[in-house]
């Protein structure tokens, strides 16, 4: 019994540190900005209110916006579905925005079906490879929150994209909140390096 308790013990302590580790490794990379050139920057969907994008999502196409403005990518494409009863996805509602902004309709493109990171980018790679819109789209820098970036990039990588990311700097989302979800994107990525990304969004939608 008492080395079945000093194994559990170890396994406990590497497991806390582990986890400690890639919360440590969200916050690095949530304060990495990427410049570089590439093929399209994808946007990651957040709420909507009929057509009006919630602040979450405003932060992030101010920054997708500003990154196409310096021609870090010709194209920017949206992604995020609705909830039933909803007149807007989050990705039309997004256009709208950009539109009004001065970014012209064949700069944006649309994933407008998906309710998760797992199921935007996913599809994004479905749509590179049926739609001819969306053809040639293999660089690709994701713009999210800064406690968002390594779980999309991770995931891109997963989809065979070559995948940057940048956060938007006016997020609604700061201190404590900020914090927590600091940690539940290292708890979540720990487990979805062991059984991969695909299984986490079937365990936890």
């Amino acid at each position: 019994m008492k080395r079945v308790a000093q194994l559990l013990a170890l396994v406990l302590c590497v497991g806390s540190s582990y986890v400690g580790l890639t919360v440590f490794e969200v916050w690095r990379v949530g304060r990495t900005q990427s410049t570089a050139q590439v093929d399209a920057i994808v946007v990651m969907g957040a709420a909507q209110y009929d057509g009006v994008p919630s602040p979450l999502l405003k932060a992030r196409l101010e920054h997708a916006f500003n990154l196409w403005k310096q021609k870090v990518a010709p194209r920017i494409v949206l992604t995020g579905g609705n909830k039933p009863g909803d007149r807007f996805t989050e990705a039309s509602a997004s256009a709208i925005f950009l539109r009004e902004q001065g970014v012209p309709q064949e700069d944006l493109l649309q994933e407008s079906s998906s309710r998760s990171t797992y199921e935007a980018l996913r599809n994004v790679r479905k749509l590179v490879t049926t739609d001819s819109d969306f053809a040639n789209i293999e660089r690709i820098m994701i713009v999210t929150d800064p406690y968002h970036e390594l779980r999309s990039r991770l995931t891109a990588h997963e989809w065979n994209f070559e995948a940057t990311t940048s956060s938007s700097s006016n997020s609604p989302i700061a201190g404590k909140s900020a914090f927590k979800k600091h940690v539940k994107e290292g708890v979540g990525i720990a487990l979805a390096r062991v059984i991969g990304f695909g299984n986490l969004w079937k365990i936890t939608g």
